[in-house]
């Protein structure tokens, strides 16, 4: 008896040690962290921007406390490693600057990207003491992306600061392509035109859905992706699965401006896109 108990037991084991090494593989068959097509570019001369949140708390309104969260982390390392492959030089950086902060990840949400970033001290270091957007010209770049996460939420879409920067990037001289992806793409709503009216107002966007806000059951946020696009006059455009969180779509304005992923799914395939107009300029 105390045999065969034995042995139920080392089954269970076993078998729950195979599901948990299976679950990575499990969760990108449904459509977490889709891989997309392996395209380097010829693009060394170009400079990329990528831009994340400060804001480390998951706090109700009027609170300070709460849940640990910041930057979900592929939203920056994916692009991260696709820009430096195609000869593209990173900066990173944030609304005040140091340290930006991560939302925490069990094993199996995490990318071969995020691993990769977690394990190089120099690319830790980057994060840690991020450049403040007060001391950065947007306009030397050629590429701006907005990365997301929780935190995002709290701080990209409140900055005036931000929003004046990308009304500056967009008309310099450059023309940098534009890109975000989930909570990020919320830095873009205070961003102006020359006549004052909001410059993404009419453009085909996405962001994070109010449908994958409810399922994750995290509405506590000042700002939701949607709700704000919608108000700022953006075409609104996204995809649905059974979870949104499994969802992905990467839309690309009419005037090759700005490229926007939907949620976290999205890091690949708006850094390649993103990439193409890039490189067809070049060519």
């Amino acid at each position: 008896m105390i045999r065969v108990f034995r042995n139920a037991i080392i089954g269970i084991t076993l078998l729950i040690s195979l599901i948990l090494l299976a679950l990575p593989t499990m969760l990108t068959f449904f459509g977490l962290h889709p891989e997309y097509k392996e395209e380097v570019f010829a693009l060394n001369d170009k400079r990329a921007l990528i831009i994340a949140t400060n804001h480390g708390v998951l706090n109700k309104p009027n609170e300070t406390n709460g849940k640990a969260t910041g930057l979900f982390l592929s939203e920056l390392s994916v692009p991260y490693f696709r820009f430096i492959e195609s000869g593209i030089t990173v900066d990173i950086a944030s609304i005040k600057g140091g340290k930006i902060p991560l939302e925490p990840l069990p094993y199996f949400i995490k990318t071969n990207e995020d691993k990769e970033f977690l394990n190089n001290k120099d690319l830790m270091s980057k994060l840690n003491n991020s450049i403040s957007i007060e001391y950065v010209n947007f306009e030397e770049y050629d590429i701006v992306f907005l990365s997301g996460g929780w935190g995002a939420a709290y701080d990209l879409g409140f900055s005036e600061l931000l929003g004046k920067k990308i009304s500056l990037a967009y008309y310099s001289e450059k023309k940098p392509i534009i890109g975000g992806v989930c909570h990020g793409v919320l830095g873009f709503i205070k961003a102006k035109d020359r006549n004052n009216n909001l410059l993404i107002k009419g453009r085909k966007m996405t962001g994070v859905t109010d449908k994958q806000i409810k399922e994750l059951g995290i509405d506590i946020t000042p700002q939701h992706p949607e709700t704000e696009l919608k108000k700022a006059g953006v075409i609104f455009q996204s995809q649905t699965k059974f979870r949104d969180a499994f969802a992905n779509l990467t839309v690309v304005d009419d005037e090759k401006r700005f490229v926007t992923g939907q949620n976290q799914n999205a890091g690949n395939e708006t850094s390649y896109k993103i990439m193409e107009i890039l490189s067809s300029r070049t060519n």
